[in-house]
């Protein structure tokens, strides 16, 4: 899933062919939050806004995409008031890294385009916020599929064409996270170890701030729900979503839903304080995504059926309004600290 993700020229993300956009619009395998109506920054912005008044800090967003959230986050907070000194990237990619420049250099006026800096590290002593939007679902996972006589690690050997293979698992490492005994026999499951260490990462970088990860995903109870006997793995080609990873070597996406247990722990384990845990469309709620909508006049409908259509997309149990969840930490902010986002409708029980 690496290689075919990451590899330099070769693979996924790091390949010149667009990756996001609708089928309205002739290109990409995918179409992300940001994409699909600017109200979706404009609400975040009321959070982001929030962490940066109180911290005096920056963004850090990961994986920035085609940069349409960055534009959209930056002209929200310059209408808040609440700029940051700068808006950092963080793009291993550097393919995605020339879409961002790109787009950005179109989208912002130079006084706000000047805040961009790209990184391809993790900072230290970063304070502010750190923002990832479908970050977590990129990240390599290891396949584990539970037999009558053992675990197997499932994984991939080349024989003029990619096929599976089983071995037995060797790595216990594997298992810290998730208790295979509720597993019944037959059954296909991820781990992603990975996602747990990007969030430690994040927790030592952080000094001060808030951090906020949006993505699609289950508690551990859902994500490993004995039912759930092929697990999560997706792949996304031309906007067909299916679930064959060895075909279309480089050319389509390979993602996997989040255990947010998993990752609620991983920040504990980090030295953070988790915050909580909620639907989108509950976060969007709360961070005000209904009153700018009522702001639109329904008069101009060429432009406010649209919108419509995409906060029902962003809001609905049926489209991502579920799925998706949001999940925050914070570090060394007062007691008191209170993140919009997560004012009602909190399930941090669920974890």
């Amino acid at each position: 899933m690496h290689m075919a993700l990451y590899t330099p020229m070769l693979g996924y993300y790091s390949g010149g062919l667009p990756k996001f956009g609708t089928n309205q619009n002739g290109g990409g395998d995918f179409v992300t939050a940001p994409q699909i109506t600017p109200l979706f920054a404009r609400a975040l912005a009321k959070q982001v806004g929030h962490v940066i008044a109180v911290t005096r800090g920056d963004v850090l967003e990961l994986g920035a995409g085609t940069g349409q959230l960055a534009a959209d986050l930056l002209l929200a907070l310059a209408d808040l008031s609440q700029l940051p000194k700068h808006y950092f990237i963080l793009e291993v990619s550097s393919h995605l890294r020339k879409v961002q420049r790109e787009n950005l250099q179109k989208k912002l006026p130079e006084s706000l385009f000047e805040k961009i800096v790209w990184f391809d590290k993790l900072p230290k002593n970063f304070v502010g916020m750190l923002l990832g939007n479908e970050v977590l679902d990129a990240i390599p996972v290891h396949l584990l599929v539970k037999k009558a006589d053992g675990l197997y690690e499932r994984g991939v050997r080349f024989d003029m064409s990619f096929h599976w293979q089983e071995r037995s698992l060797q790595d216990e490492r594997l298992l810290e996270s998730v208790d295979v005994d509720r597993w019944p026999n037959a059954y296909l499951t991820e781990v992603c170890p990975a996602a747990n260490g990007l969030i430690k990462s994040l927790a030592a970088a952080l000094e001060a701030g808030a951090i906020l990860m949006i993505d699609y995903g289950f508690s551990a109870s859902e994500f490993y729900h004995p039912q759930r006997n092929q697990g999560t793995l997706m792949c996304h080609y031309q906007h067909y979503a299916h679930s064959n990873p060895l075909i279309h070597i480089g050319l389509q996406d390979i993602t996997a839903h989040v255990n947010f247990s998993a990752i609620a722990q991983a920040g504990l384990d980090g030295g953070l304080d988790f915050y909580g845990y909620t639907t989108q469309a509950q976060f969007l709620m709360n961070c005000g995504l209904l009153d700018l909508l009522a702001k639109e006049s329904p008069e101009h409908i060429e432009r406010y059926a649209p919108m419509t259509a995409a906060v029902q997309k962003l809001l609905s149990p049926s489209e991502m309004g579920d799925l998706f969840k949001v999940i925050a930490f914070t570090k060394s902010l007062s007691d008191d600290f209170a993140l919009l986002g997560f004012v009602d409708g909190d399930k941090s029980h669920t974890l």
